[in-house]
């Protein structure tokens, strides 16, 4: 008896990986990073990239929005000693993290995403810009993906 518990227990902790790789975010990105870089343009006024060592990746030094290295895969509301709105913030306590397709959605319509995660009709965001076409928010996204703090491996493989 004690030898099929262990054997259970062995088996549960062998497809552990396979079961979170299967659950976590997939931050595949599917557009193209140079004409991302060239739409960035458009969102510089607002956010800049900035790395863990102060280094400026891309944008100048907008401070209105957040400082955007490291969005991809980051729950939304949780850059440090940014002043998100309320709703943004809960966006980020109901499970918001932005993988493709949710930063699409909302850098397409950023009160409509809030207003989706929340489940809050009434929910804003303080982001008035909207990207207009599909594409040139997947482009976007594989940019900063492209600027994005290097992923282990393992994380990367499994997309968490």
């Amino acid at each position: 008896m004690k030898t099929l518990a262990i054997s259970g227990a062995f088996a549960m902790l062998l497809a552990a990986p396979a079961f979170a790789e299967s659950h976590g975010p997939d931050l595949t990105a599917t557009g193209d990073a140079a004409k991302g870089e060239n739409a960035f343009k458009k969102c510089q006024s607002c956010h800049v990239v900035q790395n863990d060592e102060g280094e400026v990746l891309a944008g100048r030094n907008g401070k209105t929005g957040p400082n955007l290295y490291g969005v991809v895969g980051r729950t939304a509301g949780t850059v440090e000693d940014f002043r998100y709105g309320n709703d943004h913030i809960a966006a980020g306590e109901a499970g918001m993290v932005f993988d493709e397709a949710t930063f699409v959605a909302y850098v397409m319509d950023p009160k409509a995403a809030v207003q989706e995660a929340t489940g809050d009709g009434k929910a804003r965001s303080k982001m008035s810009y909207r990207v207009r076409k599909e594409d040139e928010a997947k482009d976007l996204y594989a940019f900063l993906k492209s600027l994005a703090p290097a992923m282990d491996e393992e994380m990367e493989e499994s997309g968490s």
